[in-house]
């Protein structure tokens, strides 16, 4: 994945400020405001990696659930006639429509 890192299932963005001369990002796709920089690659995984570790070791001292990137549920917005398509065409397979959702996914994304 372009301009992204990943460790122990979490990914981080990468970024360059040329003013700063100096490399940064942020633990993506949580609520959470986790950011890391370094002045090098290496030093930038490696803050990365720390801020990651550090977030896990916080949620375990305080005894909370970290959050997770990817719960498996998420809000679509299709505007009515579309959800109105959507859920007949779920209503006439017999399936619902989260099923039609996810198998649109699957199909528009292994294309």
């Amino acid at each position: 994945m372009k301009d992204m890192m990943s460790y122990k299932g979490y990914y981080g963005s990468v970024h360059y400020s040329d003013e700063d001369r100096v490399f940064h990002g942020k633990i993506e796709f949580i609520r959470s405001l986790i950011s890391y920089e370094g002045r090098d690659v290496k030093s930038l995984r490696k803050a990365f990696e720390d801020a990651v570790d550090d977030y896990l070791e916080l949620c375990a001292e305080e005894g909370k659930k970290p959050e997770k990137p990817f719960k498996g549920s998420f809000n679509v917005r299709t505007g009515s006639d579309l959800h109105r398509k959507a859920a007949l065409f779920a209503k006439a397979k017999g399936t619902n429509l989260n099923n039609v959702v996810a198998e649109a996914l699957e199909k528009y994304l292994s294309a």
